[in-house]
């Protein structure tokens, strides 16, 4: 399909060299970076979870941005026609485009005047995440102290999904948003539960806010209901960002993708900076994901020790339970923020140390060169282990991870021999539930390879 589109108050105006930059003939980075990121907006609500797969298929598609005396449109060539309802464009795919844009250039921009590189200092990433989330307007409204971070996977069952939607109707009866990855199954189910909760709350404001990245966009792309997309540098931003925007965090079954959230939040609160700012962490699913979280359980006690299981809850099979302690526990957060100065509407007080900021790049040598010995610091192993889970996630959804593995087979993952064991035990638990990737009439073949 093809079609012309104007903003309406996201983006209106671009200068001369970035209309270039985007619309010229030299497929410059940030020509491409966008090209890739619209294409996985257009091609929300379809079956696949993988980059390469998205972009093969659409290979004609073009999109161009066209300045004009009132502002700026966008011209769609060949785009997916799941995007269309009777030939036109979807508002809220609209919307995201330009939210994408937007933010697409402001990053590029702002790296460069800022020289942010390999050697910046932690203070000037986290004040990189303030300015990104600032310049799209998502920082207003929560100085209310009601957003709820909601992570899970994007592959998950149909009770699974249901159980989501239920915690969400839960919050939003309680005056939540809710913050997620911004994608399907525990990422969209939320926001459905929390805007029917607002519906009968007669909460007409209800934010959904969806906070994304370009190496992930493509595979989990913007679900409808968010009407606040973010796109953050890289994957590490993306979490730091989740980090300091939200008020409650509330964790639901996922794959890969849900551990390396998990972990690195569990080891940014290991940190003797962080031991007294209250942190609600809330690990929650239907009863039929007990065994689920058990296993869960048991590969971070064995792995980090037993006082890890200080820092969350774990609350089976029970919504209104999950949403009333969410509540509560923000009350707390309130009153620590309070007596410390700290901001509502960002945290800054919680510290959060280089390992967990700087980009970590997926590939064989940096995999294979991961240690995980019960002999290191805790929070080191946490940031080693949150590592292997983000390179697993590469592999399993991000385009050049993908070629990669195809080039030169699996990742490999070493270590301690009682770590490789339980997170092996780990790992198959999730391939036997098919929580790696959305099922497929094809097996699923592990992107990683642990040795003994």
């Amino acid at each position: 399909m093809d079609a012309v589109i104007r903003p309406y108050g996201t983006l209106d105006f671009l200068t001369q060299r970035e209309i270039s930059e985007l619309s010229g003939p030299d497929e410059g980075p940030l020509k491409k970076l966008f090209h890739r990121c619209a294409l996985a907006v257009l091609n929300t609500g379809e079956e696949t979870d993988s980059s390469l797969e998205v972009m093969e298929r659409y290979r004609e598609f073009e999109i161009r941005v066209i300045q004009e005396t009132r502002g700026i449109k966008l011209e769609l060539k060949n785009a997916p026609q799941s995007a269309f309802v009777d030939g036109k464009l979807m508002y809220s795919i609209r919307d995201h485009l330009f939210s994408v844009l937007r933010d697409i250039v402001y990053i590029v921009k702002e790296q460069e005047s800022r020289g942010l590189g390999a050697e910046t200092q932690s203070p000037d990433i986290t004040d990189f995440i303030y300015h990104i989330l600032r310049n799209a307007g998502a920082l207003k409204g929560l100085s209310e102290m009601n957003m709820a971070v909601c992570w899970g996977g994007h592959s998950i069952n149909r009770e699974e999904y249901e159980y989501t939607k239920e915690v969400g109707h839960q919050l939003g009866l309680r005056g939540f948003n809710i913050c997620t990855g911004c994608g399907p199954g525990a990422m969209k189910g939320p926001m459905k539960g929390a805007a029917i909760g607002h519906a009968k709350q007669r909460n007409t404001g209800g934010c959904y806010l969806g906070l994304t990245e370009p190496g992930i966009i493509a595979s989990e792309s913007p679900n409808p209901i968010v009407n606040s997309l973010v796109v953050m540098p890289d994957i590490e931003k993306r979490l730091e960002a989740f980090l300091r925007v939200g008020h409650a965090f509330i964790i639901f079954p996922g794959g890969a993708g849900t551990v390396e959230e998990l972990l690195y939040v569990l080891g940014i609160l290991i940190h003797p900076e962080n031991k007294q700012l209250p942190f609600p962490l809330l690990l929650t699913g239907p009863a039929s994901s007990e065994k689920y979280f058990k296993t869960l359980n048991h590969f971070l006690i064995s792995t980090l020790g037993d006082d890890i299981q200080s820092l969350y809850e774990i609350i089976i099979d029970d919504p209104e339970q999950v949403a009333q302690n969410a509540t509560k526990a923000v009350r707390r957060v309130r009153k620590s923020r309070n007596q410390s100065g700290d901001a509502y509407h960002f945290n800054w007080m919680l510290h959060i140390d280089s390992d967990f900021q700087k980009p970590f790049l997926p590939n064989h040598q940096n995999m294979r060169e991961l240690k995980l010995d019960p002999k290191m610091p805790a929070h080191e192993i946490t940031a080693n282990l949150r590592r292997i889970f983000s390179g697993i996630v590469a592999g399993n959804i991000k385009e050049e991870a993908i070629r990669q593995i195809e080039a030169k087979g699996p990742f490999e993952i070493e270590g301690d021999a009682l770590m490789m064991k339980n997170l092996d035990l780990l790992l198959d638990s999730f391939c036997q539930d098919q929580r790696m990737k959305l099922p497929t009439e094809k097996e699923y073949l592990p992107c990683y390879r642990i040795l003994p």
